[in-house]
């Protein structure tokens, strides 16, 4: 078939060719640190398995470890919300150029078919996936998957092409000629085997894959061994340390914290003039305006303000609201009478909002809420961005209760705040401007300062492409959220 292309996924797609880091994820994120563990435990024998040419075995343990016992709706939701975004890092650009250039496009993986169908299908925009089916009874997974030998996967692309020929098929050289991996090469009319020096006509390709907006998961880089075992000497510590962070910021006064949290590894890096022009008589105070990147972005601006700013919050755990050091002020999504708390805590002073409404990891940022610029004229925008080494401080899937727990736990987490000039009179909702005009204006000065891009994705959006809901965090009681802390902690105290 004229312009059809057919390629491995592994060490072709993802420059990576070992999928274990893509299994202790899935570990990781669907079942906890235990099976993480043991999955790491066992990688000498995977890795063993591999070099004497026994692959297919060590992915059968791979698969059985990482998966055994688990709901087949959460691999699911890992697939969907965790897997794209390290995928999307390890993608290899020239073998992308290369495949995106053909019509029709078809993947083949040695992972079940489950992790990377969602990846493949909406952001490489491939046609079809050929890979392993998990096998589940009950809607668990039992840790077993159908294979498909030499002659089922050349079946599946002579019918996936009607029984015509692709025109190109990009894979490594296999080291075995009738290996699994690679059989579908010879199904082609031409291969390409990696180093992908692309022709012109790749070059003068513009096809881009999309990108990855929204995701979730706990772990900012991708668990490879050496990784994942920095990761699990780090976590005892981690959670030392991070109890010695929060203590801290309850018992020492505000002045002092910005000094003492360098001892213990953080860093806050301050541009622009952080004190706004006083109030003048009669006038409200002060309305902060910030990108929302984690739950500590109001903390962080009132500890560089040197003053308890409130901050308004649409969905914050309860534990959160204990363990924070500043006023919360809780919306209800009720328009109307959200305006009036904004307007009533505006009349006693300032105010922290984040009119995004939920955290974006990536460098885009959501649609911003026009209910600030209703309510007052003095807006103050401020960048907020942060760098993390180990953990993600936000989630959708899991308990928002410990994000700070995991902010705190890297061992040098870095914020960094850009304060704007206050809008002139002019770009305010007094000159005639709708609400909808200044929040656009200011979620564009916002993305500038920071070298993010502006999306019209809303919270909502993400917690549909995340977490299957809207958002919306259940409350629980104070008792009932310790109880699950001291459970997810357990095993290190054991």
């Amino acid at each position: 078939m004229d312009s059809a292309v057919i390629s491995e996924l592994e060490g072709t797609l993802l420059k990576d060719s070992d999928p274990f880091s893509y299994f202790m994820l899935v570990a990781f994120e669907a079942s906890g640190l235990i099976r993480f563990a043991v999955l790491l435990i066992l990688w000498p024998v995977i890795r063993l398995l591999s070099m004497v040419g026994m692959e297919d075995d060590a992915l059968k343990l791979m698969i059985f470890v990482a998966v055994t016992g688990i709901p087949e709706s959460e691999i699911e939701s890992v697939a969907r919300a965790v897997l794209p975004k390290f995928y999307m890092d390890d993608l290899e650009m020239g073998a992308w150029r290369v495949f995106s250039s053909y019509e029709n496009r078809v993947v083949v993986t040695k992972m079940p078919r489950v992790m990377v169908e969602r990846f493949v299908k909406e952001h490489l925009r491939a046609d079809e996936v050929i890979g392993s089916e998990l096998i589940t009874r009950f809607g668990f997974a039992t840790g077993l998957a159908e294979y498909g030998s030499i002659d089922t996967i050349a079946r599946k692309v002579a019918k996936l092409f009607n029984n015509e020929e692709p025109s190109l098929g990009l894979g490594r050289r296999p080291v075995i000629a009738t290996s699994t991996d690679h059989s579908f090469l010879q199904l082609c009319k031409e291969q390409m085997h990696p180093p992908f020096l692309a022709k012109e006509e790749y070059h003068d390709h513009h096809l881009r894959p999309l990108p990855v907006i929204f995701h979730d998961g706990r772990l900012v880089k991708r668990p490879t061994a050496s990784t994942a075992l920095l990761i699990i000497l780090w976590m005892p510590l981690g959670i030392v340390l991070a109890i010695i962070r929060i203590i801290t910021s309850f018992m020492l006064p505000f002045w002092a914290i910005p000094y003492i949290s360098r001892l213990f590894g953080g860093k806050v890096i301050v541009k622009g003039k952080p004190q706004p022009p006083p109030p003048s008589n009669g006038s409200s105070g002060v309305l902060f305006v910030c990108s929302h990147r984690t739950l500590m972005d109001p903390v962080v601006l009132s500890l560089v303000l040197q003053r308890k700013i409130p901050a308004v919050t649409y969905s914050i755990s309860r534990l959160s609201e204990i363990l924070s050091p500043i006023p919360t002020i809780k919306l209800t999504r009720i328009r109307h009478v959200d305006a009036e708390k904004i307007k009533l805590e505006l009349s006693n002073g300032d105010l922290v909002v984040c009119p995004e409404g939920t955290t974006c990891r990536e460098p885009f940022l959501l649609r911003f809420s026009a209910l600030f610029a209703e309510l007052t004229d003095r807006i103050v925008p401020v960048a907020m961005n942060y760098r993390v080494g180990f953990f993600h401080a936000t989630t959708a899937r899991g308990w928002k209760g410990l994000d700070p727990v995991f902010f705190f736990m890297n061992p040098r987490p870095v914020y960094e705040l850009t304060f704007l000039n206050q809008l002139p009179m002019e770009a305010t909702c007094s000159s005639g401007k709708s609400p909808h005009d200044v929040a656009n204006y200011v979620q564009r000065i916002l993305a500038a300062t920071l070298g993010f891009e502006c999306t019209n994705f809303t919270r909502k959006d993400k917690y549909r492409v995340l977490a299957g809901n809207d958002g919306t965090v259940k409350c629980t009681s104070l008792v009932d959220q310790i109880k699950k802390v001291v459970r997810i902690f357990k095993p290190f105290f054991q």
